[in-house]
């Protein structure tokens, strides 16, 4: 069982529910530590003073705010952790809201939440079965590591998750990033369409969702133990360069359903749903959130 990385309380209304925190992933990643090629010896990190230029200790390091230049204001951990926020010891839920008005780019690292005792167990299982039964997600402010942070609150199972959630502004524009405006036929976007129905599918299960890089580096790892030789790597493939759109589209979906066995047949086409028009109203909403994102806000430093 993992351990605890805090304790306090979800609440919601005048419902408190006593909780902790654990994580809800865990990395099976290889790791790889740095070494001097030429004697392998082990090349460690140690933290040097810049005014003293010696080495300190973890004892003797503290967190700081560089205010300018050649003031830095010292932030020790009991002033963060009495910090005087409400959301300091507790999540405190602000609104339900359907997941699908939430952008999945500002959703980050998701938290198991342990009912905390058995005073908890009821107050717990309420909040699961009203989240499940609504349909919705809770939205909620919480204080971790000297910061105040948005986050999410959803059902797993029968258990609680907390999503960390990047704030508005924290989510750059990417308008610059966007190719230059070309024109899509209907025709191509039928076939785009037609080529996601035959790799549709209901779950993630299955080779080609497992992690073969870890595999394939285990593979080489044991090889140069064993001093054998190194498993030869598959030839790349050269990208197909694309001359046609819809040609392209039309060879893919023969290809897809071939890999699953299926006839290769004409492409199901879809029919093209009517085009939303865009409201006076969602326009003035779209400015005032564009205005919002360009003004000033003070860092969120620890």
């Amino acid at each position: 069982m993992p351990r605890s990385i805090w304790s306090g309380a979800i609440s919601f209304g005048l419902v408190t529910v006593p909780v902790n925190v654990v994580s809800a992933t865990e990395s099976h990643s290889i790791q790889f530590h740095q070494y001097h090629l030429e004697d392998m010896g082990r090349v460690r990190v140690r933290k040097f003073c810049e005014v003293e230029d010696r080495e300190v200790s973890t004892a003797e390091i503290g967190k700081g705010f560089q205010w300018t230049k050649d003031q830095v204001i010292p932030i020790s951990d009991e002033e963060l952790r009495d910090l005087p926020l409400p959301t300091a010891k507790a999540i405190e839920i602000d609104a339900f809201v359907p997941m699908e008005d939430i952008d999945p780019i500002r959703i980050g690292d998701g938290y198991y939440l342990q009912a905390g005792g058995t005073v908890a167990a009821k107050p717990y299982k309420l909040l699961v079965e009203a989240l499940r039964r609504s349909s919705k997600v809770a939205v909620a402010k919480y204080a971790w590591s000297g910061r105040e942070r948005l986050g999410l609150l959803r059902v797993h199972g029968d258990a609680l998750v907390l999503h960390a959630m990047h704030w508005d502004d924290e989510i750059r524009d990417p308008s610059e990033l966007l190719p230059p405006p070309v024109e899509v036929s209907d025709e191509e976007i039928e076939g785009a369409l037609a080529l996601m129905e035959t790799m549709s599918r209901e779950d993630l299960e299955g080779e080609e969702f497992k992690d073969t890089y870890t595999e394939a580096l285990a593979r080489i790892i044991e090889a140069k133990r064993e001093h054998r030789p190194l498993p030869e790597a598959p030839e790349p493939q050269e990208p197909a360069k694309v001359l046609d759109l819809m040609s392209a589209l039309q060879e893919s979906v023969a290809k897809a359903k071939a890999s699953r066995g299926e006839d290769d047949g004409e492409a199901d086409v879809h029919d093209m749903p009517a085009p939303k028009k865009k409201t006076a109203k969602k326009s003035a909403s779209a400015k005032k959130t564009a205005a919002k994102k360009t003004a000033a806000r003070r860092p969120r430093s620890a």
